[in-house]
This record gives C-alpha cells, sequence and structure tokens, in this order.
C-alpha cells in the first residue's frame, strides 16, 4: 500500500505539491469508494506529512528541528536574504496546499462512517481478547 502511495508524494516546490495532493486525493477517494479504510487512512496519512514536512522546512532551514549531534533543537529559520524567503514561503504555500486536502479527507463523511466501523470493529476485537 506505501508503495503505491510513495511515489507520489512530493512537496519541494508549490506545482510539485499541488500534482502531488491532487494525486494522492485521487488515490484516497478510490479508497474511500471501495470501502478500505486502511488505504484511505494511510494516504490521508501521507497527506498530512505533505503538510507537516512542508512546514517543517518552511520552519527550519534544511528541514532539520534538531541538531544531529547534540539533538538540542534548532532555532527556526526566520528567512534571511530575498531569495531565502521566496523559498521559505514557497514551502509554507505548500504546505497549505497539502493542508486544504487533507481536511477535505478528514471531513469526509463517507471517510468518518469508515472510521466510526473500523473502531467499532477493533474495539469489539480487542473485547474479545
Amino acid at each position: 500500500m506505501g508503495s503505491l502511495i510513495l511515489p507520489y508524494w512530493a512537496f519541494r516546490t508549490v506545482p510539485i505539491a499541488r500534482n502531488s495532493s491532487d494525486i494522492l486525493w485521487s488515490i484516497f477517494q478510490s479508497y474511500v469508494e471501495r470501502k478500505d479504510f486502511v488505504g484511505a487512512d494511510m494516504t490521508r496519512k501521507f497527506i498530512q506529512m505533505g503538510m507537516t514536512r512542508a512546514r517543517r522546512y518552511a520552519n527550519h532551514k534544511g528541514g532539520r528541528k534538531y541538531a544531529k549531534d547534540t539533538g538540542e533543537e534548532l532555532q527556526k529559520w526566520s528567512g534571511g536574504n530575498e531569495d531565502e524567503a521566496r523559498k521559505r514561503k514557497e514551502k509554507e504555500d505548500a504546505s497549505e496546499i497539502f493542508k486544504v486536502i487533507w481536511r477535505r479527507c478528514i471531513e469526509g463523511e463517507e471517510y468518518k462512517e469508515l472510521k466510526a466501523d473500523w473502531t467499532r470493529e477493533k474495539n469489539a476485537f480487542i473485547k474479545c481478547r
């Protein structure tokens, strides 16, 4: 499942994020139409990760939040020169593209129903153990 989704997960630029989120939305819809909650939820997670990873790159130059050697949290990226500010803005915009699609996923009635059904089945299974 992840191997179907992963090749389409990209967020480097706004056009790439838009194309990626459109494809992932289509994959998400196909899982929902087939009543495959696990597939839909996995796709939703990749869409959410597109949002959060693009945001991380907007907030931290190079996308690194913690120092490799010490593990300390690094300072947030403040923009710098005009080119760096443009790159940061592009990552913010890419994050927003994924955020719109992510909200569409989690607010969809069919997805909510599938999630509720799956949760009931999971709880019943746990109860029977």
